[in-house]
């Protein structure tokens, strides 16, 4: 089993990069680029869609030979406004040119060309709470199953008050059997305020054959190939989280860990 638990591997530039290969799995790619006001970041998406999340800052797009102007508008994501994200398709290309200090996540799956590129929010992203007491936490959903705008990707920001679970009670989405459950692989990127704390994310199986606990940290990634994947924010400590989901069906369908089953609402 790969490394379930990664640091970024610099500060500046490209700073993560999970591919299916390295991740040892078939769908989901995750990349995050941090520039500098002027600086440019370029990718072509070959076989796969790609949906770029501006995350921090305002950058120029250029992508699928359309110009999109200026995108990005919250400087800090706990800001918690809806992002402003373009959604490529496969077989196209993109460029950003950083306008101010910027966060640009690259999350991508396989493309079936079966959609145009589009913007996706700010306009139509709602903050949503889902959950309640300890439990509680808010949801912006940029393209899940609703959203007709992905051959494959799942896309969501989640913000996790101090003091509070997430992704939770505990479920997991890892066999092709739907409606009762899909597969769906899925990464975690992980922002903590104050970014000097942390957070936990627990990933096991029932037979608890995988069975890692994590302390995550301001800018990590965590990866879930398989089995129930809660995180947990501390008190004193904010959480945000942009998870990426892909697998053979565009469908979010889940089975709760056995013993917090009756805490689904």
């Amino acid at each position: 089993m790969p490394n379930l638990l990664h640091r970024p591997f610099g500060s500046h530039g490209k700073v993560h990069e999970i591919t299916p290969a390295s991740a040892g799995w078939r769908y989901v790619g995750f990349s995050l680029y941090r520039l500098r006001a002027g600086e440019t970041a370029a990718e072509a998406t070959g076989d796969r869609e790609v949906i770029l999340v501006m995350v921090e800052g305002k950058a120029a797009l250029h992508g699928a030979d359309q110009d999109w102007s200026v995108l990005g508008e919250r400087m800090s994501v706990f800001e918690k406004s809806p992002p402003h994200c373009l959604y490529l398709p496969n077989g196209s290309d993109w460029k950003a040119v950083a306008e101010t200090d910027c966060v640009i996540a690259v999350c991508s799956a396989p493309g079936k060309s079966g959609h145009e590129a589009r913007k996706i929010g700010p306009e139509g992203i709602t903050l949503t709470q889902r959950g309640e007491g300890t439990n509680t936490r808010y949801i912006n959903n940029i393209a899940m199953e609703n959203e007709d705008y992905c051959d494959s990707l799942l896309v969501t920001e989640v913000f996790t008050p101090a003091g509070h679970w997430s992704s939770y009670p505990s479920h997991r989405h890892d066999e092709d059997d739907f409606p009762r459950i899909t597969y769906l692989e899925e990464t975690y990127y992980h922002r903590i305020n104050p970014a000097d704390g942390f957070g936990i994310q627990r990933v096991y199986t029932d037979d608890l054959q995988l069975n890692e606990t994590m302390a995550v940290h301001d800018g990590d990634v965590v990866c879930v190939p398989r089995g129930h994947h809660p995180c947990g924010a501390p008190h004193g400590f904010e959480m945000y989280y942009l998870n990426v989901m892909a697998g053979p069906l565009r469908k979010w369908r889940f089975v709760a860990a056995p013993p917090v089953a009756h805490l689904m609402r």
